[in-house]
């Protein structure tokens, strides 16, 4: 019997006990727990199963679901018996930048207080535990929606210290989205002022934290290590040209095709095909995104679900105000073509509105572009070819093209009055009009 489609859950445990549709991502724990990295920083798009994956992360590994073992039963981690040792084995701290937006810097550091402090209410009933100090308990009731950035910047380092001293466990964090706080503070002209409390905080939490066991953050783009990681020497990044994890994120053919049989779709998998595939991570190809595939499934009929479920404000931005030179590449990716270019996955987002390179990465990096091909470093006899590695790029696929298409018309239908007047104005040789 084919399961419920739901739109838009993002809990592990809902999606489980609801008996909805699910693709066993579960791997992913294995293969990161057996990585022994300290902390790991994996960019994808939006809406590709970050929130979920680390929804299941938390609920694999945290004290508070110890003895849920039944959450896994039937998946992939649930085969390991040295991974059935660790479930629930670990206290963990999950924090969402997801919905941490604002015009100022005031506002925004407000919103993440206010994060922290919710955060610190999940683990209220340390105030009751006899393993923490005065001078602990005094520190956690400091925490408030208004507290001085000082006490901000130390909190998810003393909330790990405080789980430590309660379970004698180090704990296990997880930052969901990041890099949103950064992405509102460059759109709002606030990025020094964010930049320098994001570095201060991550310092803290993932560098300077004796009671940090692992650690996962997750994002759209990696922005420069030099606005907010440059203290950070034990961080891993995995981009979308990384190989690393490349089929955890999104859904593979195989597991896109097998959903259609389930829902007795299997007449569709060439129309869903010929929509939605293109996505690509590291040398892995053929990957869809997750809330086109569900929405269709749902529904059973093609859109533009993925490519409408944000404003796409800053790409337009980013393309309508950029240089002739990158009009006329995206007109040719636009008419299918490709185009050849240097990448630099560090976003430096002071560069968007000058840097081509810049620009096409965050595109590359937000998935509306996909690597069609990729040229390495070249050796000439014993010596290192000095050019850099060099990415053919191409719209990701057809609902991307679609909906770029239907943003170029709203481009010139939002100018055609004013145009068409200026027209009539030079045909009639009326001077006056044509200079208003």
């Amino acid at each position: 019997m084919a399961r419920t489609v739901g739109i838009g859950i993002q809990d592990f445990q809902k999606i489980i006990e609801g008996n909805s549709f699910y693709v066993d991502k579960t791997r992913f724990i294995k293969e990161w727990w057996e990585s022994k990295d300290e902390v790991t920083l994996i960019t994808r798009p939006r809406r590709f199963g970050k929130t979920l994956l680390m929804s299941t992360v938390e609920k694999f590994f945290s004290v508070k679901y110890e003895g849920r073992g039944d959450l896994f039963k039937g998946l992939f981690i649930w085969e390991d018996k040295d991974f059935q040792e660790l479930q629930g084995a670990y206290p963990v701290i999950f924090l969402s930048f997801a919905n941490v937006k604002a015009k100022n810097y005031e506002q925004m550091f407000e919103m993440i207080c206010q994060a922290l402090t919710n955060l610190y209410e999940e683990h209220r009933y340390l105030l009751e535990s006899g393993s923490l100090s005065d001078e602990g308990k005094s520190y956690f009731r400091s925490v408030s929606d208004h507290m001085p950035e000082t006490t901000a910047i130390m909190a998810l380092h003393r909330l790990s210290k405080l789980l430590h001293d309660h379970y004698g466990k180090k704990a296990i964090i997880l930052l969901d989205e990041y890099d949103t706080p950064m992405q509102e503070a460059y759109v709002n002209n606030y990025w020094d002022d964010m930049a320098a409390f994001i570095r201060s905080l991550f310092n803290a939490t993932f560098k300077t934290n004796p009671y940090l066991e692992r650690a996962v953050m997750t994002g759209i783009t990696r922005v420069s290590r030099e606005s907010i990681f440059s203290d950070l020497n034990n961080l891993k990044v995995v981009t979308t040209t990384s190989d690393q994890y490349a089929d955890s994120f999104g859904f593979t053919e195989e597991e896109v095709f097998a959903a259609l049989d389930e829902q007795g779709l299997s007449h569709k998998k060439q129309e869903v095909k010929t929509w939605y595939d293109g996505f690509t991570f590291g040398k892995k190809t053929d990957i869809y995104n997750p809330w086109s595939i569900i929405n269709y499934l749902d529904n059973g009929k093609v859109g533009t679900y993925w490519a409408n479920s944000s404003s796409n404000g800053l790409v337009g931005k980013l393309i309508r105000e950029g240089s002739g030179e990158i009009k006329q590449d995206f007109e040719t990716l636009l008419l299918g073509g490709t185009l050849t270019t240097l990448l630099d996955e560090q976003i430096v987002y002071s560069q968007l509105g000058s840097n081509e390179t810049v620009i096409w990465s965050l595109l590359l990096a937000s998935g509306y572009l996909k690597v069609a091909s990729y040229r390495e470093y070249e050796y000439q006899g014993d010596e290192l070819d000095v050019a850099e590695p060099e990415y053919e790029l191409a719209l990701t696929n057809l609902e991307v093209r679609s909906m770029f298409k239907r943003m170029v018309r709203e481009w010139f239908k939002r100018d055609a009055t004013s145009y068409n007047q200026f027209v009539k104005a030079l045909l009639s040789g009326d001077l006056k009009a044509r200079m208003c």
